[in-house]
Order: structure tokens, then sequence, then C-alpha cells
């Protein structure tokens, strides 16, 4: 069961972490465009049904004082890693140590190959951190199977991760709701007043891009409709939700009811370095 019991001010709030992961789409070099459209003030909860890479939610935590946090993805793995983090910091430090130490191109494939679920929880998780940090282009994706399947990535010493900010990272999430599962979760948990923030899978602007792997089902345009209904809900509610979405024709038709604001984004994944650069994306408001 969820706790709705505003949680306590401490000494952790005192550093502000950075995302642990690389992540697809990640909004770390954003939070400055998205943060004009956050709200002044949250009198209730926080609420992110598409967690990733954790960018807004780790802004927010540090700077808007919600009293209640809730973190949901349909990325098992993702979510479970996010709770060895908040609950087996220093077992996973020690562990994503040893994978540093054993880094090579072997190793590397040694560990792809693993199940995660024949691993004890903080093995899965250090896979998870290690493989995401280590591939190539930092890019998580998964098979049908949902087994990952990237290449090495070209870094002669990665970092694979910082423990002090790991342990920012995990005190942070004290006292945070991580559920697995799809986002239409959230509808049946914001309550008024509560500010509710989707960053979905985008639709695609193009043919060639349509990556929405981090799990077995792609992300379609009935799920983006689907998105929109829940949007709807949670206006009707007196929720504050904000969405991120790509700037396509589909996309502000979708929400055209909706107040659309432009950001400009730069694209970091693309085969070919001289379709990297700069994008608009659209903010879809309902306050």
């Amino acid at each position: 069961m969820l706790s709705l019991e505003p949680m306590p001010e401490s000494s952790f709030l005192e550093r502000r972490p950075a995302p642990f992961l690389k992540w697809a789409g990640g909004k770390s070099r954003l939070i400055p465009q998205l943060a004009a459209f956050f709200p002044q003030k949250l009198p209730r909860g926080y609420l992110e049904p598409f967690a990733g890479g954790g960018a807004v939610f780790f802004h927010v935590r540090a700077n808007l004082g919600a009293a209640h946090y809730t973190l949901i993805d349909n990325n098992e793995e993702l979510i479970h890693c996010y709770r060895t983090v908040r609950d087996e910091t220093d077992a996973l430090i020690e562990r994503l140590g040893a994978h540093r130490a054993l880094h090579s191109r072997a190793h590397y494939y040694q560990v792809r190959q693993q199940d995660p679920g024949l691993l004890d929880p903080v093995g899965r998780a250090a896979r998870f951190i290690y493989l995401n940090k280590t591939c190539y282009n930092g890019l998580y994706r998964v098979n049908s199977r949902g087994r990952f399947n990237v290449p090495i990535g070209a870094y002669p010493n990665p970092q694979i991760f910082d423990p002090e900010n790991l342990k920012s990272v995990a005190g942070h999430l004290q006292g945070v709701a991580l559920e697995t599962g799809d986002f239409e979760q959230v509808v049946s948990l914001a309550q008024e007043g509560d500010f509710v923030y989707f960053d979905p899978p985008y639709h695609p602007i193009s043919r060639t891009s349509k990556f929405t792997s981090y799990t077995p089902d792609a992300f379609s345009s009935y799920d983006q409709e689907r998105l929109k209904r829940a949007v709807e809900l949670l206006a009707a509610r007196g929720c504050l939700v904000m969405v991120s979405n790509s700037d396509c024709e589909f996309i502000r038709d979708l929400y055209r009811d909706f107040r659309i604001e432009t950001v400009r984004a730069a694209r970091a994944i693309n085969s070919d370095a001289s379709r990297r650069g700069l994008i608009n994306e659209v903010v879809v408001l309902n306050y």
C-alpha cells in the first residue's frame, strides 16, 4: 500500500543527485527550460509514470518539496534498480566496483549473456547499471524476448558509477513509492493538487525515428491516445499535468485543446552524426 504521509526533510537533500543512468530522451539538459513550466508550489504530491533516468524527479525532489512522490515505469529492471540503489546502496557500490575492475570486452559480453532473473537482487541491479554505462551510446535496448542486445561502447575508461552520487540518489529515493506497471496506474493514484509529469516514448517524426525499445512492447499511436485520455481524466480531477513529446502534427492535433509550449532539445542518439543537433519538442500543459 502506498503511504501518502509527508516525508521529513533531512541532510540527504543537501547534495542534489545527478541521474546515474544514461537514458535516451533523458531530460538533464532540458531542466532549465522545463523548470519554467513547473508549478511554483506543490500542495500535495509528484507522480511520474515514465520514470526513465529520473532527471525531472531529482530536480523536483530537491526544489519543489512535494509531500510525497511516486515513480512508475513498465521497465521492471529499471524499477528494481531504483529500489536496490535506495535499499542496498553499499552492497551495490561494492558490486559495481568489481565490474569496473573487470571491465573489458570479454567481461562485457559475459555479463550481457547473463539472465538477470537468475542473479541475486544486488547483482541484477549492478548488471543493469554496468551494461547501461558501458554499452554503445548508453543505449539500453532489449529485443522481443526482453534480452539486452546492445554492443559494447567505445569507451577507453568508463566511469560506470560515482559512489557519492549513488548515496545521494539513495537518500532522495527514501520514502518514494516505486511501482512497476503501465502509465495508466497513475489515474487511480493521483488526487486533486498533485503534479503529474509524463515523459513517454516520443511519437516518431520520421520513418527512421521509431526507438521505443526499453521494454519489448513498442509505444504505438494507440498508446499515445491512451495517454491523452489519462491526461484528460487527471486534468478533470484537478491535477496539474505536464507532458513532453515530439513536435509533430499528430501530437499537436492530439492535444489541441491543451496549452502547448515548445522547447529546444539536443538529439544525441542517431547513427548519422550530421543529424544530431537541436530540434523542437513540445510541452503540453493543463495549467
